[in-house]
Order: C-alpha cells, then structure tokens, then sequence
C-alpha cells in the first residue's frame, strides 16, 4: 500500500461584507445545483463546497461519491463548485456549506481573523500544485528568483495558489510587490492566459497542468505535487487538500462528521490500491474533457500528493504556518494555535473501523 503520503480572503480592496460572501455562496450553489454532483436523496444532508470540483488535488471529493461511501455512510452529500479554494472558504464562513474542500492553510489564515474552523480529514501531504512558466517567459524564468516584474497566475488573490506564490518569492529574495498575481482561475481561463501573454506564468493543478504540456504551451518549473518537490521547494510536508470545517458545527454534530470521515478515508484507502485508470474510469465522463488517457496521466501525476489514511502529516502545520509567516503580516504577528487548526479524532475512529 502506497504511504506517500486554502481563509477569507484578503482581497485588494479589502474584507468581503457578510451580505458579498452570501450572495456568492448563493451564486455557486446555484450553478452547481444541476451539475450532477447532489446527493441520492436520502439520509442526512450535508453541504459542501469544493474548490474546483475537477481539478485532480481534490478528486477525492467526487469520487466518494461515485463509489458510494457516503451513501454507505447514511449520508446524503451535496457536492457544489468553486473555481478558486479562497471562493469555496467564502461559502463555509456565510454559512451557506457545513464543509469545505480545500487547502488546510485556511484554517490558520482565519483564526487570526477571529474564526474557529478546523481540518477533520487530510486527503494530502503536498500541495498538488505546479509552476508553470510560458514557452515565451521560460527564458527569463528560470527560478522563483526571476519573478521580479513578472506577472503570475493564481487561481483567485488571497488563495492557495497566491499564498504559495509569495512564499516562494519571498524565499528566492523577491518581494510581494515587485511581480504582479494575476488571477486566471484555471483550466481553460488559465491556459488561455498563458498563451496569450496575460501571464508569464502561474501555480496550476491537474488537468490543467497535462493539458498545458500536451498542447507545448509552457514547462514545469517547480512541482510540488510529490512529497519531495514539497520538501524541497517548501522546506518539509505542505497539508493542502482536506475537508475543513467550523469548530463550532463540527462540535455539535459529531455524529455526521465521524461518517463524513469515515467516507473519505475509506477513499484515500481505496485510492492507494488502484492505478490512476481505474481511478479515471470511476470519475464524470466530463471531467476527461475528450481525453481519457490525458486525464489518467494526469491523475498518476498527482496521485503521489495524497495521503492513504486521511493523517495529518507530521510537522506539516508547522510548515504551514513557516510558509505563511514568510510574507501574510497578520501570520506573522500573530500568534496561531496550530492544536486548534485541525484534529485527528474522526480519522484515529475511522481507522479504527476500517481495521
């Protein structure tokens, strides 16, 4: 068995009013209510938003769903859609999700904004994440030392993507504000940007990334999508993709938690005895976009990224936070309660049950 093992944002006029956040939780709910991803209709509802429900980091979401195991569970799951995971943590913080599937980073970004939300299950060790410079930039770029006056794409401002963008600037000697994040979502908005000179270059997931170098339209430039690219480029374990949610809701609904968790890690255990086809094969026809072997290899890619028992990684909080201090001040003169940020109970029973 394989054991390789995003925080309202920040945008540039500042804090979202409650009424914004609830209008676009409103907005996503309604664009993704007939998207096929709602519950069988039975059992306990339960909300929740996903930071892009194809993107490859949180495949975990979808696929278990089509394998059954909340429904196993007596639960009857609404997955929604976000493009960005910054969009996604909007939905949970108005209220309009129990959940979200998104990066832990979050977690810690809002604590020190005065809220109490929680990671319950960690599907990932490494971000997933990949830097991509253009055919016409990869010149010029050669390190994150070269991002100086460039511009950069990221899935939203105050996402995942822009958090890991400025630490790895900051880190090679650039400051936030000497290249310029533009935000380009992904998949073909982000591809789209790339070819046409919007941006130098980007943080990206799969598919985006394969799609990216099956059409030769930009090179990798870091990939973290392995716990060694996350070693090497982020100084240790980087927990990224994980179900969170607020403290208070996770504390009076226990019950439903523990059989939401149940659900994925039984998930992540599956996903580690099969190949990245199998996978594939379990997953909406769609999200292959007319290419099955393209999207399998992409899968494979990222597979590396995931953790086999939903397990906070060891020291990953504490890279987490690093990484965030770095260059994010209200981090970095904050002091943050890494214990408060996450939790391991639901995944110590799940194990426990599925042993």
């Amino acid at each position: 068995m394989r054991k390789t093992v995003r925080l309202a944002a920040l945008s540039a006029a500042g804090l979202l009013a409650l009424s914004s956040l609830t209008a676009c939780a409103d907005e996503a709910a309604g664009r993704a209510a007939g998207s096929g991803s709602g519950g069988g209709g039975k059992g306990e509802q339960v909300k929740i938003m996903v930071g892009g429900l194809d993107k490859v980091i949180y495949l975990p979401a979808m696929l278990t769903q089509r394998l059954g195991h909340f429904d196993a569970e007596g639960l009857n799951v609404q997955l929604l859609s976000e493009p960005a995971g910054v969009q996604a943590e909007t939905a949970l913080v108005a209220g309009q999700v129990q959940g979200t599937v998104g990066f832990y980073d979050h977690t810690l970004d809002l604590q020190v904004k005065g809220k109490s939300v929680e990671s319950v299950v960690q599907f990932s060790h490494a971000p997933g994440e990949v830097e991509i410079v253009s055919g016409k930039a990869a010149g010029d770029i050669t390190s994150p030392k070269d991002f100086k006056g460039k511009k950069l794409g990221v899935t939203g401002l105050g996402s995942s993507t822009d958090f890991l963008t400025k630490y790895l600037a900051v880190k090679n000697g650039v400051d936030v504000h000497e290249f310029t994040p533009v935000a380009v979502g992904a998949g073909p908005t982000f591809i789209s940007a790339l070819e046409q000179g919007s941006i130098d270059g980007g943080m990206t997931t799969d598919p985006t990334v394969a799609t990216i170098l099956d059409k030769k339209a930009g090179k990798i430039l870091l990939d973290m999508r392995t716990p060694e690219g996350s070693q090497e480029a982020l100084g240790g374990p980087y927990p990224s993709s994980s179900l969170y949610m607020q403290t208070d809701w996770v504390n009076s609904h226990k019950d439903t938690v523990q059989k939401l968790v149940n659900a994925f890690v039984k998930t992540l255990m599956w996903m580690s005895t099969h190949s990245a086809d199998e996978i594939a094969a379990k997953m909406p026809a769609d999200y292959s976009q007319g290419n099955k072997a393209l999207y399998a290899e992409a899968i494979k890619s990222t597979l590396p990224m995931f953790t086999d028992d939903g397990v906070m990684p060891q020291n990953g909080p504490e890279t987490v936070e690093k990484v965030l201090k770095s260059f994010n001040p209200n981090i970095k003169n904050a002091k943050v309660d890494l214990s408060k940020t996450y939790t391991t109970e639901f995944v110590e029973k799940a194990a426990q049950s599925a042993g």
